[in-house]
């Protein structure tokens, strides 16, 4: 979808819209078209989610007060910086992904391998079209992530607990703010990194590339595959922050850091279990009313004050 040029060269719109495109993939090229790519996708996705992830809370934990509190600024700062530091991992991999995946689109075209794209590109030639994935990935992750705390927050039990499926909600809903804004620079990065064919507008860089599909194709362009990418990123994310998460719970390890909010039940104080002062002056009243009150907080879901006595 994004790779289509429909103001360079006549006659090249394949694809009306994002359903259009998958069901003639299926048609043209049978179910495993839609898989075109999957290899380093699956080599590069696992590193990158990790440093990625491993960066949100690294920042996050530096910016929280000694009340583990933290500014919208720390959140969103923490999430670009989450962004940033992936773009390592990612652009290698998108760009041989999106290589592979073109190649469907030439009928009778040589096959194309992942290894054969790799030494045809060469190490910096892997890393080509890496400022627009910086310009997508960066703002993605400083919309997501203080987008999934904040869900994740609203979806927690009165005790403040996230179920599995509390997480995947959350980062369900995060990711499609996420994934629909950043859709531009996607379509620009897709541009740069493919090989174009003979007639297609060439780019110099992201400025030229901007230009270019603006001048010639309107800007609606830069919203092409948005709904795909909606569809894909929102549950790629779901599943990757609950996977996150709950390896968290159970395989925690203290490095001086918090754990993730949501992952423990909150402790609520009673009336009944403040602990009974033996108060020489007291004739009683106080072992009267303890049950009384305790009932109370506990047919009618309240919480009632404690008051300490002072000690003589």
């Amino acid at each position: 979808m994004q790779n289509q040029r429909t103001g360079s060269f006549i006659g090249e719109l394949m694809y009306r819209n994002s359903f259009d495109c998958f069901k003639k993939v299926i048609r043209h090229e049978g179910v495993f078209g839609l898989y075109r790519g999957l290899v380093p996708q699956l080599m590069g996705v696992a590193p990158e989610k990790a440093i990625k992830l491993t960066v949100n809370d690294f920042v996050r934990d530096k910016l929280m007060d000694k009340n583990g509190n933290i500014p919208m600024w720390g959140e969103v700062l923490s999430g670009a910086c989450a962004g940033a530091s992936q773009v390592i991992f990612t652009n290698p991999l998108e760009i041989v992904k999106i290589r592979l995946q073109v190649a469907g689109e030439i009928a009778g075209g040589a096959k194309v391998r992942a290894w054969t794209v790799v030494k045809d590109l060469g190490f910096f030639g892997l890393y080509k079209g890496a400022k627009a994935c910086w310009l997508r990935d960066i703002p993605f992750s400083a919309i997501y992530f203080p987008g999934y705390a904040h869900a994740k927050e609203k979806f927690a039990d009165e005790n403040g607990y996230n179920s599995p499926f509390s997480l995947f909600a959350a980062g369900l809903i995060a990711g499609v703010p996420a994934a629909g804004l950043c859709t531009p620079a996607d379509v620009i990065k897709t541009r740069l990194q493919v090989v174009a064919r003979a007639g297609q507008t060439t780019y110099s860089g992201l400025l030229d590339a901007a230009r270019k599909i603006y001048k010639e194709e309107g800007f609606s362009a830069f919203w092409k595959g948005s709904v795909a990418r909606v569809f894909r990123s929102s549950p790629q994310f779901g599943v990757t922050l609950v996977t996150y998460e709950l390896l968290q719970r159970y395989l925690y390890v203290d490095f001086g850091g918090t754990r993730p909010t949501g992952s423990e039940v909150k402790q609520v104080t009673h009336i009944g279990d403040v602990k009974k002062p033996h108060n020489p002056d007291h004739i009683g009243g106080y072992s009267v009313s303890l049950p009384v009150f305790s009932g109370i907080e506990t047919k009618f879901g309240l919480c009632l004050p404690k008051f300490g006595v002072p000690q003589s």
